[in-house]
């Protein structure tokens, strides 16, 4: 009996999970599916988010709802001007019952982390999610501490107002691996949202659909999705087009580039193939890398517009398989 091809199997059960997921979180996030899939795409390739939006669209609750969904830890942090360093990670302190000094950790440890407002926090607050994010790990007082697995952080800031707001430096905004905005519902949605919440919230009655274990499994799954030297340059062309585009000031990193690597594995595997073709990498370019983009004259060039532009004039210089066997 010819045993099952690894990249098919991993394809099955990504596309079986992310199902499950989705119909669940939809329970709670109306009429976003396309918003849900970028986050769940995220979060099986192992990636932070950032959610850039008006207030009261649903921000929290999309984190609670994949953390719910995934049976994961959850805690959130407001962040705030005055909050410190060691509000985050947690201190290290004189126990006198032991007569030494112990750890007590942070709310940084926990699975899924929702950094509500990071923006309103200083930026030496906001560099200490840095090791966090990028280790997954935490240093204090010269001692590491391993976050757990799996370790997603998902941040959210509102784009309207920025009065007393520090601004996400260069390096952290590079450590999201993807940037959605969910975004008004339509009226049709909107009086489902209404009706839905007649007598309590839906998240709170919300169950787990898959464990952590299954989350982790299908982190694996992803990275044996099979994708072409091709379809690699393709992406690499995309990247290096944005670094030197006329508009722009300072393009994506090949952190940016790894991070549409791995998301089209996952993006592929959620649409029910073993193999990435080019439309995966343009659905996922946005999201991945406008945020990485820093335009000339800000206010007259959007990051977006240049992606879409660039994605207009790069030529993917090979045909797409056509099965997994036109792969190898």
């Amino acid at each position: 009996m010819l045993k099952e091809d690894p990249s098919v199997a991993a394809a099955k059960f990504i596309q079986a999970a992310a199902e499950q997921i989705l119909k669940n979180v939809n329970q709670v996030i109306i009429g976003k599916d396309d918003i849900v899939r970028f986050a769940i795409i995220s979060v099986f390739s192992q990636g932070h988010i950032l959610i850039e939006d008006k207030p009261g669209v649903g921000k929290t609750m999309l984190t609670r709802a994949l953390a719910k969904s995934i049976s994961c830890s959850y805690k959130r942090i407001q962040f705030t001007p005055d909050l410190l360093p060691a509000d985050v990670t947690g201190v290290t302190i004189f126990n006198q019952k032991i007569g030494n000094f112990e750890y007590r950790p942070g709310p940084l440890f926990t699975q899924f982390l929702l950094a509500d407002e990071i923006n309103r926090a200083t930026p030496k607050t906001q560099s200490a999610l840095l090791e966090a994010m990028e280790e997954r790990q935490v240093t204090v007082d010269g001692a590491t501490y391993q976050l757990p697995k799996p370790y997603i952080v998902m941040a959210t800031q509102n784009p309207i107002e920025y009065e007393g707001t520090f601004p996400l430096p260069e390096a952290q905004l590079d450590r999201f691996m993807m940037n959605i905005q969910l975004g008004y519902p339509d009226s049709a949605n909107e009086i489902l949202v209404l009706e839905q919440q007649q007598f309590q919230q839906p998240i709170e009655s919300l169950n787990a659909v898959i464990s952590a274990q299954d989350l982790e499994n299908a982190q694996a799954g992803v990275k044996n999705i099979l994708i072409k030297r091709e379809i690699a340059q393709y992406i690499v062309d995309i990247v290096s087009a944005t670094r030197s585009h006329p508009k722009a000031y300072l393009g994506a990193s090949p952190r940016g580039s790894l991070a549409l690597y791995r998301t089209s594995q996952a993006l592929a595997a959620i649409r029910g193939r073993n193999y990435v073709i080019p439309d995966d990498i343009k659905t996922l370019a946005r999201p991945i890398l406008a945020h990485r983009i820093i335009p000339k004259n800000d206010s007259a060039n959007d990051p977006a517009e240049i992606i879409e532009t660039i994605l207009t004039d790069a030529i993917y210089t090979a045909h797409a398989p056509d099965s997994p066997a036109a792969r190898r």
